[in-house]
């Protein structure tokens, strides 16, 4: 802000305009897509809440397996975040559940774990994970495993927008 001492014909003072990291154009899912997060960790589901809800995304949580599946039966979302350690049921059987409903089988499943061990990795892409990711992640890996799962045609992309400015969206139903 300028003050009252300084020149009367000088434009007032604004803030620096913000710094644009990206190297590249993020194409996020359609405002609205509805991501189900399963996780026994508060910590983990408010940053992927948080971090999501920020993009447009719409979330519900599930702090284990026989909850989230049930939110699954009840409103199927467009992409599931699921940890492999949970109480009672592990993501893992979780994972082999999804996979056999019809209602579910087609949605793309990210396993979530803090293990280091690349067996957990590569028994969760045998028995059907869509991607796998390390705890702890940052909002780039987040988004950039939404991104893979958007270049695979899993998950619908964000239009661009029609000719003459209106929007391509279909809105996505009520989660």
């Amino acid at each position: 802000m300028r003050k009252t001492t300084d020149r009367p014909d000088a434009p007032p003072a604004r803030a620096a305009d913000p710094l644009e990291r990206r190297k590249h154009r993020r194409v996020n899912a359609r405002k609205g897509t509805r991501v189900l997060i399963i996780d026994d960790s508060p910590t983990v589901v408010a940053v992927l809440r948080k971090t999501l809800l920020s993009a447009g995304y719409e979330t519900r949580e599930a702090l284990d397996a026989e909850k989230g599946l049930a939110l699954i039966a009840e409103e199927p979302p467009d992409l599931v975040f699921l940890d492999i350690i949970l109480p009672g049921m592990n993501g893992f059987n979780a994972l082999r559940t999804i996979r056999r409903l019809p209602a579910s089988q087609h949605i793309p499943v990210i396993m979530i774990s803090g293990n280091e061990h690349a067996t957990e990795q590569f028994y969760a892409n045998r028995i059907g994970a869509d991607d796998f990711m390390k705890k702890p992640f940052s909002r780039h890996e987040i988004f950039a495993r939404i991104e893979a799962l958007l270049d695979a045609q899993l998950i619908p992309r964000r239009s661009g927008g029609a000719p003459g400015g209106a929007a391509t969206d279909v809105p996505p139903a009520p989660f």
